[in-house]
């Protein structure tokens, strides 16, 4: 059924504005259909789904043309898109089945296992229990008990970020690295000003921090800036355009997704400010140049 919703949503996207007939000649030619028509009451129904599901309406406009109404706020935006995205990705893969040897898909660590844990305890604000494996530590360490506030997903690994109980602070934890999880059976009251989703406000990547916001500002290389125009490294990106380059203003917290962010652009981005910035950068790049010495050891 997901499938159909997910079908509805991607063709009103691509096409703006619909009557019902022309949606309904599109939904003949697609897989879905089994070359029958959508009759006008499961179409109605499938709208109110639609809305339920993905937080998504669909208008009418006096010419009889439906289109979606986008979501006012701009976490709901990308969770809709993202979420419609992946089922329309899943859904052209599925009716093309025998294309599988010639589409390559890159390996990713698999959250399945505890992700329909974490998104109950989070419906209901219900305790999780865990063991992690963190990359600092050389066990696993057991029994944590964890406030799960919201789930964030960073380059396809998904983490939860809530509060720690024992610390009593803001936490973030691969799920991935997760070993076991239950529900403790215990709720907790969640925050009404929602302090994880403020810290994450002005983060890029994962790595939360109590630093102020920093205005950054990133020359681009003209190939450079068309990446970022396409794919913007935040919310808060602008851009001044020159002849040659551009500079994109971001206002951010420092942290370590940022720094390594810039490095992967090499020699086609330089940080114009803040000092701090530079300074962090500079560091990361003399500590990897001690690796690569005028006299490096030959290995053995």
């Amino acid at each position: 059924m997901i499938s159909r919703y997910v079908w509805i949503v991607d063709t009103l996207s691509r096409y703006g504005k619909l009557t019902r007939a022309q949606l309904n000649d599109l939904w003949l030619r697609s897989h879905l259909s089994d070359g029958r028509a959508m009759p006008e009451r499961t179409f109605h129904y499938y709208r109110r789904s639609i809305e339920q599901n993905f937080h998504i309406d669909i208008r009418c406009n006096s010419r009889g043309e439906y289109y979606i109404d986008a979501p006012d706020s701009k976490r709901d935006r990308a969770f809709s898109n993202w979420l419609i995205d992946n089922h329309a990705v899943s859904s052209a893969l599925q009716a093309s089945a025998d294309l599988d040897s010639r589409v390559c898909i890159e390996e990713v660590p698999s959250a399945r296992e505890f992700l329909p844990d974490v998104l109950e305890a989070i419906k209901h604000n219900e305790k999780v229990v865990f063991t992690y494996a963190g990359f600092s530590r050389s066990r696993p360490e057991p029994g944590i008990l964890f406030h799960p506030y919201f789930l964030k997903l960073y380059k396809q690994r998904w983490y939860m970020v809530g509060l720690r109980e024992k610390s009593g602070d803001i936490r973030t934890y691969a799920l991935d690295r997760v070993r076991e999880l239950n529900l403790s059976k215990e709720t907790f009251t969640m925050p009404a000003d929602n302090p994880a989703a403020d810290i994450f406000e002005s983060i890029i990547g994962i790595s939360s921090s109590k630093a102020g916001v920093k205005t950054v500002r990133l020359r681009a290389d003209r190939t450079q800036a068309k990446y970022f125009r396409a794919l913007p490294l935040h919310h808060s990106q602008t851009e001044e355009l020159h002849e040659d380059y551009s500079v994109f203003t971001l206002r951010v917290k420092l942290n370590y997704e940022l720094v390594h962010e810039i490095l992967s652009c090499g020699k086609s981005l330089q940080v114009l400010a803040p000092p701090e910035l530079k300074a962090m950068v500079l560091t990361e790049l003399r500590d990897t140049l001690k690796l690569y010495d005028s006299s490096p050891r030959q290995e053995k």
